[in-house]
């Protein structure tokens, strides 16, 4: 059973900074695309930036290039989402999600190329 599980996230102010991250099991995580993803109320899931968990090759899309960081750790086959400059247009539901099906130089990110879903959590932006 494919199992990714986010957390950090919060309420910060206009400026600060949170890091994401996303456990999965090793199956889920070894060789695979994982990609970050958020979601506004009252708006559609955005993809934002992925990993090859086997290279380490990333991309981001523009809205958040120079701001968020991804990253890897693969002796915890954890993937994190580094947030920095947070704006209250920032405030969302953040998933982070896995897939195999499609390579990850695919772009841009959209959720129905993805196969798994971690629950989401939530970053709220004060300003």
């Amino acid at each position: 059973q494919v199992q990714l599980v986010e957390s950090g996230g919060g309420s910060v102010q206009t400026g600060g900074s949170l890091r994401l991250s996303c456990a999965a099991d090793a199956y889920t995580y070894g060789g695979s695309c994982m990609g970050w993803f958020r979601q506004g109320a009252g708006k559609e899931r955005e993809g934002l930036i992925s990993i090859y968990t086997s290279s380490g090759s990333t991309y981001y899309a523009d809205s958040v290039k120079g701001r968020f960081t991804i990253s890897r750790d693969n002796t915890k086959n954890t993937v994190y989402l580094q947030m920095d400059s947070l704006k209250p247009e920032d405030t969302a539901m953040y998933f982070c999600a896995t897939r195999r099906r499609l390579s990850c130089g695919v772009h841009p990110l959209r959720p129905e190329d993805f196969e798994d879903w971690g629950q989401g959590t939530q970053v709220t932006v004060s300003s």
